[in-house]
């Protein structure tokens, strides 16, 4: 197959990275899948697929920290976050940080074959743990943390998913307290979170504990008319912050994902097309 040809989809001018020609090759039990502009992604065709949970974090941190030039994805997964933030920030270095051994082998070729090995470092390993060094200051810090606790909820009985949806290495506090740790002054903390009340409670309780101040949240409905079941939340450090802003937080208009009739909602195509993405 002729690179060019397989790398033609919505994608802003540049080089067109190795793929094909990268040395690495999908396995039986995988799929290659287009996330942004030419970059694609290796995913288990059983396993942890991306979401629009996970582009959505990645077009929000983004969108408001448009000039990093350092990037943290905090339990990065496959890399669907990381990979997305890099081709929006094609200047930028990245640091990812993920436990699961199968996630980072599926991550670690994506970068490969995305053409990312020199600006792209995958560690594996617990965010909660040494995994970063203490003077390791970013920019933009990204995260779409588990959900729920191991004791709601049924489980998924592929253990790549579990860690995904339940907090099996840590909870949207722990995220916090590592974003604050490690942001940059006026650095950025985008993550995604569940919008109901008792969860919406966790997150903002994580973000003061942690001293973060939510400065602009944006509901998420995934269908027109529908409750807003999750958040996009941007936090920033209350240091960096004037006194007088920190109490606050500027709540945008909900972001539609599907009209009511089904079809993807206008917005959400343009945010599909801001990551070269199809619309």
């Amino acid at each position: 197959m002729n690179p060019e040809t397989h790398f033609k989809s919505w994608a802003k001018p540049g080089i067109i990275p190795p793929g094909l020609n990268s040395g690495v090759a999908v396995e039986p039990h995988e799929t290659l899948d287009a996330i942004s502009g030419h970059f694609r992604l290796f995913q288990l065709r059983d396993g942890h697929r991306f979401s629009t949970d996970d582009i959505l974090t990645a077009w929000y941190g983004t969108s408001w920290c448009p000039s990093a030039r350092t990037a943290l994805d905090l339990g990065s997964g496959i890399g669907t976050v990381g990979m997305i933030c890099a081709w929006r920030l094609p200047g930028a270095k990245f640091v990812t940080v993920e436990a699961q051994s199968e996630s980072v082998a599926l991550a670690r070729k994506s970068a490969i074959y995305n053409g990312l090995s020199e600006r792209y470092e995958i560690r594996e390993g617990d965010l909660r743990s040494d995994v970063l060094r203490a003077d390791e200051k970013f920019d933009l810090i990204t995260g779409s943390p588990p959900y729920f606790p191991l004791t709601d909820g049924v489980k998924s009985e592929h253990p790549q998913k579990i860690a995904c949806r339940f907090e099996v290495r840590g909870t949207i506090a722990d995220y916090c307290m590592t974003a604050v740790q490690h942001l940059a002054a006026g650095g950025f903390f985008a993550c995604v979170f569940p919008n109901e009340p008792a969860q919406l409670a966790r997150v903002e309780a994580a973000a003061k504990e942690a001293g973060l101040v939510i400065v602009r949240k944006r509901p998420v409905i995934f269908r027109e008319f529908d409750a807003p079941l999750v958040a996009l939340f941007g936090m920033m450090r209350a240091e960096d912050l004037p006194e007088w802003f920190r109490g606050q937080t500027w709540t945008e208009p909900d972001l539609i994902i599907r009209a009511r009739d089904g079809k993807i909602h206008p917005e959400y195509s343009a945010v599909k097309l801001a990551i070269g993405f199809p619309p």
